[in-house]
């Protein structure tokens, strides 16, 4: 299940497995699984039923159960073993950067917490990343950033076209870097913002404008201005910060991403 599929994907908040619900294909299992183990419902350390009896109760094959099982192992939310079974992991082997893993998280509702320490890594580097993109951008790169600002604009990020183009936005700034590490980290990030953005205005609109501090972001990368292009990032994390914990005082301190 990729990533581009996550963010276009209707955050409907009604796909757990019920009792007696049938259930057919191995991605979709897997999904329903990490929602619930990332939601603590399959708590660390729980053992799931017999493939045979856990297949039958869902209504899957257990071909599909083996592959959905397999899945979350790679992610790190599982481990399966001839004769001891399958159980949830340990939180801290969970593979949390992952960007299915990220989307399955906020359909499980994120903590407060999560949300935070998403934003704190995101301090830590993204605004280092923009101060090296000023340094290294080619002048495709800055074409395409002033394209997708034009489209978050016209659009906003309420819209899907809109969000998209502030992927783009924040995804090209990345790559202009030059860094492979720094692209690593790409996706995850994407993510991350793609989510939040969603979410934080799930309840009703955003609460501010984002085009000025995005806006100050271009024009220091596009003019060369490391020192820039540091700052306006910094001051884009810490509003969009601010608007996320707007959203979490609204929701009681939770992020519900569901109707």
């Amino acid at each position: 299940m990729g990533v581009l599929r996550s963010f276009n994907a209707t955050l409907d908040g009604d796909s757990l497995i019920r009792p007696g619900e049938k259930i057919r294909g191995a991605e979709t299992v897997a999904e329903q699984l990490a929602v619930k183990i990332l939601s603590g419902e399959f708590a660390e350390g729980h053992v799931f039923p017999s493939e045979v009896t856990f297949a039958n109760e869902i209504g899957i094959s257990r071909s599909a159960l083996r592959e959905a099982f397999r899945v979350l192992s790679a992610k790190g939310l599982v481990d399966s073993r001839p004769k001891a079974g399958t159980k949830v992991r340990a939180r801290r082997r969970w593979s949390l950067l992952d960007p299915d893993l990220l989307a399955w998280q906020f359909k499980a509702e994120p903590s407060a917490k999560f949300i935070r320490d998403l934003f704190e890594l995101r301090m830590m580097v993204e605004p280092n990343a923009a101060q090296m993109a000023a340094l290294r951008r080619s002048d495709a790169d800055v074409a395409v950033m002033s394209e997708a600002l034009d489209l978050m604009a016209h659009y906003g990020l309420a819209d899907a076209r809109g969000r998209r183009a502030d992927q783009r936005f924040h995804m090209t700034m990345l790559e202009a870097t030059r860094n492979e590490m720094v692209t690593a980290l790409a996706t995850s990030i994407m993510a991350a913002i793609a989510w939040t953005t969603i979410c934080k205005q799930r309840k009703r609109a955003l609460p501010r404008d984002p085009m000025p501090e995005h806006r100050a972001l271009f024009r220091a990368i596009a003019a060369g201005d490391p020192s820039a292009a540091h700052g306006a990032m910094v001051d884009l994390i810490t509003l969009a910060l601010r608007d996320t914990e707007v959203s979490l005082q609204d929701n009681g301190g939770g992020f519900p991403c569901a109707d």
